[in-house]
């Protein structure tokens, strides 16, 4: 999964709504949920999309694609209780449809359109992300002495969608200080030890540089001491924006932009033990999270659906909604092997902002890290809309 940070979209709303909102926004952030370590967009990127309408053969791979992985995470998408109304047709069509005749299905009920940004650019950014995997004990003794906190009991959450309905998607995220609304505490805050946050403990783990990437993949499993595995779930976080700590080593000298992976940065963390807590704290968004039991099903995304491996993909949702498939062209950094495949709109991501922009949900282990680390890829891509929803 992935932390959505507050929206850098432009608003049609009125003066004073729209004053509210930037005031508000300079004290708070939103948040949501798996973000890839990647440096942070220009605001350019956030624009709203141009769709072209197109056929099914310029879809690169689509005929001889697979599309019973999709299938399936559609049908959770068709199934969630955040779908779109406007998709109750198509999605009661797929109830009864002939799961051997997908390409047919969706060629008679959908449109393609392929995805540009507002100057017209069809190529955008492909990234990946993972569930990690740590050790962990119940108790606080050596060597699991970090903690993975749940949702702290003085956390407030401004909900601001009864008054201005146009902010709905929107969250924020502070906390009371005599009759002020003030921010919450950052990470350099809660690392440093909170009176608030005692209690608050989940479990411990023996890995700050672990914990830290848990925090920016959303969520992720943990082997406990007694060899059980329990799921760490996104469900909060502190309001505070998403800073990519690749791009502070960037400015810093300490990495070249072309050598910036999550493997390069662990790398750097690491080589350097001294400086770590310093740059981890340079991010100040810090999450929160609940326990669930492990399963072999995906952590569930910003839909609120167990994510499908290689077929969720995290977006924009001012660019595109939740639910919606997408198909998407790309290559693997490892080997070059073509990344073409249908997808789902299932999740967002602080980091995911833009028109052509997605992070791929690429499951857990080793080779999903190897993966997820190194994805920086350039994307094509087209959703698919139903003939009766207008874009």
């Amino acid at each position: 999964m992935a932390i959505q940070i507050i929206s850098t979209r432009q608003s049609n709303v009125g003066k004073r709504s729209r004053w509210l909102w930037v005031c508000l926004t300079t004290l708070l952030s939103s948040a949501c949920v798996s973000v890839p370590e990647t440096p942070e967009p220009s605001p350019a990127t956030s624009a709203k999309p141009h769709l072209t309408p197109t056929s099914w053969s310029t879809l690169p791979g689509w005929q001889e694609n697979s599309l019973a992985p999709a299938w399936s995470a559609f049908l959770k998408s068709c199934g969630a209780a955040t779908r779109d109304q406007h998709w109750s047709e198509v999605c009661d069509q797929a109830a009864a449809a002939d799961a051997t005749l997908l390409h047919g299905f969706f060629e008679r009920w959908f449109i393609p359109y392929q995805l540009a940004d507002a100057t017209g650019n069809k190529t955008g950014l492909l990234t990946g992300y993972y569930e990690p995997l740590l050790r962990g004990s119940r108790e606080r003794r050596a060597p699991y002495l970090f903690p993975a906190y749940g949702i702290p009991g003085d956390l407030l959450q401004i909900d601001l969608s009864t008054l201005y309905p146009e902010l709905a998607r929107h969250r924020l995220r502070g906390r009371v200080v005599g009759n002020k609304v003030m921010p919450y505490y950052s990470r350099a805050d809660i690392d440093a030890g909170l009176s608030t946050l005692v209690g608050r403990e989940i479990l411990w783990v023996d890995d700050p540089v672990a914990l830290f990437f848990l925090h920016i993949q959303g969520s992720g499993k943990v082997v406990l001491n007694d060899s059980t595995r329990v799921r760490l779930a996104y469900a909060e976080q502190n309001g505070h924006p998403y800073k990519a700590i690749g791009k502070v080593l960037i400015d810093r000298g300490e990495l070249k932009r072309e050598a910036v992976t999550l493997q390069s940065i662990r790398a750097w963390l690491e080589r350097n033990p001294a400086k770590a807590a310093d740059l981890m704290q340079q991010n100040a968004s810090y999450v929160f999270f609940e326990e669930q039991p492990d399963s072999a099903n995906g952590p569930k995304g910003a839909q609120g659906v167990a994510l499908t491996t290689g077929h969720s993909i995290a977006v924009d949702p001012d660019a595109i909604g939740l639910g919606t498939p997408v198909y998407l062209e790309a290559r693997s950094p490892l080997d070059g092997a073509t990344l073409n495949r249908l997808t789902i709109a299932q999740d967002t991501g602080g980091a995911i902002r833009g028109a052509v922009r997605a992070d791929l949900f690429l499951g857990n282990g080793d080779s999903a890290e190897a993966l997820a680390g190194r994805m920086k890829q350039p994307l094509r891509a087209w959703v698919l809309l139903p003939k009766s929803v207008k874009p």
